[in-house]
């Protein structure tokens, strides 16, 4: 238990410092950093993986919970820029794969999973399967999250003057008792029949797709209480932080450096595709931003739901990433992975 112990004290530390400097996202981007540093120390640690797990079945139901007729019945003028997902993730292999294998030198299966902007578990499966280094595999996602995490809330606010210190909920002393319990339920029973069927992210769209029906069916008015965002920021914050556990300074020479070169390239690929989604008024650059930057789907959904940006629309441009993904990932592998020479 001593490094989940290490762990939640570094959680909390970065808390409390960043809300003493007056930084923003203290409940997502404190646990980060004091976690980060701490690793690099080299201080052992880790989260408890079916508690993380649990934590982050309250962004499926506040996704979920934003579904009403009016948000579902804007779903058909999402089509342009969904049309856009396939080619983003296209771009970002065809830039990605060669970066990995020219400039750094890593085999094909670790180069093209650790391009892919997929889930990290995934990944990792699909790539350690295929052959390539599951070590560096873990680091570069971790990285790219990471990254994108951490420099978004920066842009949000430079240029859209974004107000990151916006509570993602009402307290929970104003949500109805009765549909308190009712997302609780909604969570634990998503997240159980999606596992169930195999559905990929099931921590999330278990929950979200549950709590939809029900919110569709108008038994859910609000959605989860600040607190409990709070908390999802908490856990996801040590969980990104706490990758970085026993790295080693040739890895942080090689893979953390490859990692942050690659996250570079996916933000002008991010921005490219944003300015054209706004030069061409398919949808407003804030939202834009949120749905096309190749982080986690659970970060880029606390944040969307932080700073007031449509998180419907947010949330179906990431599933529809990671779907793609998940199902195109390992046959797209084997029809690009190159030729074994001699």
């Amino acid at each position: 238990m001593r490094p989940v112990l290490y762990a939640f004290g570094a959680g909390f530390a970065g808390v409390a410092a960043f809300q003493a400097l007056d930084l923003p996202l203290p409940w997502l981007l404190g646990p980060i950093a004091a976690c980060l540093l701490a690793a690099l120390a080299g201080v052992p640690m880790r989260g408890i993986r079916p508690l993380n797990q649990g934590m982050r079945t309250i962004l499926g139901v506040a996704v979920g919970a934003t579904l009403t007729p009016a948000a579902v019945a804007g779903f058909p003028a999402m089509w342009p820029t969904l049309l856009l997902v396939p080619a983003m993730v296209a771009a970002i292999g065809a830039a990605g794969i060669p970066y990995f294998r020219r400039v750094w030198g890593y085999d094909f299966p670790t180069a093209y999973y650790a391009t892919m902007p997929g889930g990290l578990q995934d990944m990792l499966v699909f790539g350690e399967e295929a052959g390539g280094n599951p070590r560096t595999l873990s680091l570069i996602h971790a990285t790219r999250v990471l990254v994108i995490v951490v420099i978004l809330p920066f842009l949000l606010k430079g240029i859209w003057q974004a107000d990151l210190s916006n509570a993602p909920g009402a307290p929970a002393a104003t949500v109805p008792g009765g549909e308190l319990a009712l997302m609780v339920v909604c969570a634990l029973f998503g997240w159980w029949a999606a596992a169930r069927v195999g559905l990929f992210g099931a921590t999330i769209l278990g929950p979200l797709i549950v709590t939809a029906a029900v919110t569709l069916a108008g038994f859910l008015h609000h959605r989860p209480p600040a607190e409990a965002i709070w908390a999802a920021q908490f856990f996801i914050g040590i969980t990104i932080g706490s990758k970085y556990a026993g790295i080693t300074l040739d890895e942080v020479r090689r893979d953390l450096a490859a990692g942050v070169g690659f996250c570079l390239i996916l933000i002008v690929l991010t921005l490219v595709f944003v300015e054209a989604i706004v030069l061409f008024g398919l949808a407003p650059g804030m939202e834009a931003l949120l749905a096309f930057a190749p982080g986690g789907q659970a970060e880029l959904t606390v944040l969307a739901l932080i700073v007031g940006a449509d998180v419907a629309f947010v949330a179906a441009h990431h599933v529809l990433r990671i779907f793609i993904v998940i199902l195109g990932a390992p046959v797209a592998a084997r029809v690009v992975r190159p030729a074994p020479r001699g």
